[in-house]
């Protein structure tokens, strides 16, 4: 049966895809920049230093933790779209009045992957975006030390007989005695690129082993023919939600593994991705479409498609599976055109929008899809996606403050919020969609200069090509983390290498070594802002501290490291 659907796909493709010019593609560009602004000005004007806008009353809530997390989500696309000036302010003022020391509960999940995340690519595009860099860089800096707090902030989460982490957390006072141990999968394992990252840009193994821990002890409550649940009790390591999909709560998990295994270069994580495949090609897999099924049995639990699987296509296309990656995302495709957005639940037996799942968030999937699968194919097809996503997002969810989730595809009823991954991860992959030579992609051309240097001394080659994308579309150079661990590993051995020597020779080279040994010293980072002659006022927290409720959400968990 699939053969037929092969041949069609194709047919679909190669007859129905219009060929965009530069002209019209530069054309589309400036129509995303000026949704970006629509939507962060309005924030910066009705909600900050609220976490997020709320569109339809025009003003801002408090969500994930109180720290002006759009501002911190959307920080890297500014620079994604060219605008070093922003970069520059917003970098400075978060720098100045963002706090992690605060008594609020945050999800260990979206704290890491929005904020740990956010400060960590920003920290790296921070030469491209022409600020002032600390010696030593991309092993140092201010935002990086930020990244790092607000990681130390989630490691008590991890502090679990399983190593698996809990999902919420207190930033100051650590995990509440009645915390839930209750947790989604994807809360459990997606962890390691962003806590790899901040190991080996900063030399300290606590994140990274916390993230490998949690993915290992993870790995072994599988089932016994290799699929995992959607929700685990992290103490008992019993399985409370027994459904096994790629959809909702397992998701950046799988992500994740394929991910991580790219940017560490890592054969354990690929191998972990690989087994799993097997099993998800095996049960879920009907007709290109994957459904939810007993993780045990493989009987048929939910035969719906929900819209954060669209990020399966261009996962896909990262192992270079794009025949089955196309076939999906035209699957996929069809019901975009169907209702103008992908509702969070769409049955396939009923070809509709599931009850009281009705709505679109604003989310970004099937458009990072798109992107992956044009730079894999240079199908136009992919394109006309985008330009469907653009006029569908104008036409239905703008406000005269941003743009609003949409409640209800069926009669587009809108919602009134604008989560921060609609500036983090929706307007970035439309961008980059559209815009095949940005930097991000490696470049127009061989040798074009989109290469920086780095490290001691510059002797590294940066950004040069290849970045990751975490799970928020923040994206991390593989380079940078080479060179610092590099320099960590070569200093360490030098280290090892004097305190093997015999004494009396150790005495006559020991000068010279530990100058050249010497870390650049860490002094308290000025703020880009200030002139010459000012003084930093200390940090102050500016987003109101209000009672905040844990949320036991499908994507939520927040972390704390207070080493």
């Amino acid at each position: 049966m699939r053969a037929p659907v092969c041949v069609t796909v194709l047919v679909w493709l190669l007859s129905d895809a219009r060929q965009f010019t530069e002209e019209e593609m530069s054309a589309v560009r400036q129509r995303i920049k000026s949704m970006f602004y629509h939507a962060y000005n309005s924030y910066l004007d009705n909600a900050f230093p609220y976490d997020e806008l709320r569109p339809l009353t025009c003003d801002g809530q408090d969500t994930w933790g109180s720290f002006s997390l759009t501002l911190i989500d959307a920080l890297d696309t500014l620079l994604v779209l060219g605008n070093q000036t922003e970069f520059q302010r917003v970098a400075s003022l978060l720098q100045d009045t963002v706090d992690f020391d605060i008594d609020v509960n945050a999800s260990v999940f979206e704290t890491n992957i929005r904020v740990v995340g956010g400060l960590l690519s920003a920290h790296l595009l921070s030469g491209r975006a022409g600020m002032q860099l600390e010696p030593g860089w991309p092993c140092s800096g201010p935002l990086l030390r930020m990244a790092d707090d607000a990681a130390r902030k989630l490691l008590p989460a991890f502090q679990t007989p399983t190593g698996m982490p809990y999902g919420t957390v207190n930033l100051l006072k650590g995990v509440s005695p009645t915390e839930t141990p209750v947790t989604c999968t994807a809360g459990v394992g997606t962890f390691i690129l962003e806590f790899a990252t901040l190991s080996r840009l900063t030399g300290d193994p606590t994140f990274e082993n916390a993230a490998r821990q949690a993915l290992r002890a993870l790995w072994k409550t599988r089932s016994d023919i290799g699929l995992v649940g959607n929700h685990i009790d992290i103490l008992s390591k019993k399985w409370v939600a027994q459904d096994a999909g790629i959809g909702a709560g397992v998701d950046s998990y799988f992500e994740y593994l394929v991910k991580g295994a790219i940017l560490l270069q890592d054969e354990e994580l690929l191998n972990m991705f690989l087994e799993y495949d097997r099993a998800i090609q095996n049960y879920t897999r009907f007709d290109d479409w994957y459904l939810w099924v007993q993780m045990h049995k493989g009987t048929v639990s939910m035969p719906v498609f929900q819209s954060l699987e669209a990020f399966w296509p261009g996962l896909q296309s990262l192992l270079g599976n794009l025949d089955s990656a196309v076939r999906t995302f035209q699957n996929y495709y069809s019901v975009w055109r169907q209702f103008g957005g992908l509702p969070e639940f769409y049955s396939i037996p009923q070809g509709y929008t599931v009850d009281k799942r009705e709505g679109y968030p604003l989310r970004p999937e099937l458009i990072e899809s798109a992107m992956y699968l044009f730079r894999a194919t240079g199908d136009h097809t992919y394109l006309q996606l985008g330009l469907d996503a653009l006029e569908s997002i104008e036409k239905i969810t703008r406000t005269p403050c941003g743009y609003a989730s949409v409640k209800d595809l069926r009669d587009h009823q809108l919602d009134n919020r604008m989560e921060s991954f609609f500036l983090a991860e929706t307007i970035k992959y439309l961008y980059l969609l559209f815009d095949p030579a940005h930097f991000l992609h490696g470049g127009a051309a061989e040798g074009d200069g989109s290469w920086e240097e780095g490290g001691e001394d510059g002797q590294c080659v940066l950004g040069a090509g290849g970045f990751i994308f975490n799970t928020e579309a923040h994206p991390l150079d593989p380079a940078a983390l080479y060179c610092c661990s590099r320099h960590a590993q070569d200093r360490q051995e030098l280290r090892d290498i004097l305190l093997s020597l015999p004494k009396e020779k150790k005495k006559t080279r020991s000068k010279p070594a530990a100058k050249h040994t010497e870390d650049p010293p860490h002094g308290p980072s000025e703020s880009i802002a200030l002139k010459p002659g000012e003084k930093k006022t200390p940090p102050l927290l500016s987003c109101p501290v209000q009672p905040f409720s844990a949320r036991l959400s499908i994507l939520g968990q927040v972390f704390t490291d207070n080493t």
